[in-house]
């Protein structure tokens, strides 16, 4: 009984600290600029209507038998012109492993996005005025965007907010802005699910443990208590002395 008891105060301890920790992230979310916190301070979302010259295309037939088989095709436009992406391997979501080929859909070529094209796609989703201090192709994990599981350019803006864009290095996605705002609010998500590994998910092992520990809580405090009944610790004063 000496262990259950001790153990009991532990787990005690450890689930009201995590309970601490939602009371002050939840106070967090219902004060915070949801607007900052979502990368949006600098995000250019105008799109002005982007004219295909139709005839110019050329047919899917074509561009789908000149590449390795692929599961669908779709046309987009990158930096107002037009692009074929044929989805090799398709994840459940864009952010999930996928494998792309972009095409210009006027000449059939493949296209690299290198730097001076990411550059260029982040500028378009830029609407601040300050420049690029750096560039980098990243591999998953991301540290801004775990859930990114695609090679990604991160293209960082020398404002003051530290903004940084990332565009997906296959397909030229926007896979979103992060800065200062976006950082905070995540540190606080990442208390609030419980996420210290990092996993973009709630479904995580750390919240799994604290499961088990809650209900060991439980069990060893209905323990206790059928142990202080046996021993008569409940008896009620009837009388006050």
């Amino acid at each position: 009984m000496f262990w259950v008891r001790k153990l009991h105060k532990w787990a005690s301890v450890i689930v009201g600290i995590q309970l601490l920790l939602w009371l002050i992230s939840g106070l967090y979310f219902n004060l915070m600029d949801h607007d900052k916190a979502q990368g949006l301070t600098y995000l250019n979302d105008t799109h002005a209507e982007v004219a295909i010259e139709t005839h110019r295309l050329l047919e899917p037939g074509t561009i789908l038998a000149a590449f390795k088989p692929s599961v669908s095709l779709n046309i987009i436009t990158l930096l107002d012109k037009p692009y074929y992406l044929l989805i090799h391997e398709k994840g459940l979501y864009n952010h999930l492993n996928n494998d792309y080929s972009l095409v210009d859909a006027y000449d059939g070529n493949q296209v690299i996005i290198d730097t001076t094209m990411a550059q260029q796609l982040a500028k378009a989703s830029y609407s601040g005025e300050a420049t690029i201090s750096s560039t980098l192709l990243l591999t998953p994990p991301l540290d801004d965007f775990p859930k990114q599981r695609n090679d990604t350019w991160q293209i960082n803006f020398a404002d003051n907010i530290g903004t940084s864009v990332y565009i997906e290095a296959q397909s030229g996605r926007l896979v979103g802005h992060s800065d200062e705002h976006t950082r905070l609010a995540d540190i606080f998500f990442m208390l609030h699910f419980m996420d210290y590994t990092s996993e973009g998910s709630f479904n995580n092992i750390p919240i799994m443990i604290f499961a088990f520990i809650t209900l060991w809580l439980t069990f060893s405090g209905l323990i206790w208590v059928i142990d202080m009944f046996k021993h008569n610790r409940y008896r009620p004063k009837l009388k006050r002395r």
